[in-house]
């Protein structure tokens, strides 16, 4: 992977974590060079990794259960984790 990938993709992942530690989710990178992040919520204990991709117009984060939004709209994949996450 070069370093421009890499530097984007690190990139893309802070500013989600950052968005996410805002709405009371925790997150960690993983994976060494080709980083994910791994979320979770505190209270309900559900959890998630959140790929960030190279699409054909951006980049997009990608997640289970078929999560999907652009990684230039950290807020929006944030609040949708949240949702997603917080739900009982």
């Amino acid at each position: 992977m070069s370093s421009t990938f890499s530097q984007q993709r690190l990139t893309y992942l802070g500013s989600l974590s950052a968005e996410l530690s805002q709405r009371g989710l925790a997150s960690r990178m993983v994976g060494g060079a080709d980083p994910v992040l791994w979320v979770w919520h505190p209270e309900s204990l559900r959890q998630t990794i959140v790929f960030a991709t190279p699409a054909g117009d951006g980049w997009l984060f990608l997640w289970s259960p078929d999560g999907r939004e652009r990684a230039g709209d950290p807020r929006r994949t944030a609040d949708s984790l949240d949702r997603l996450l917080s739900a009982p």
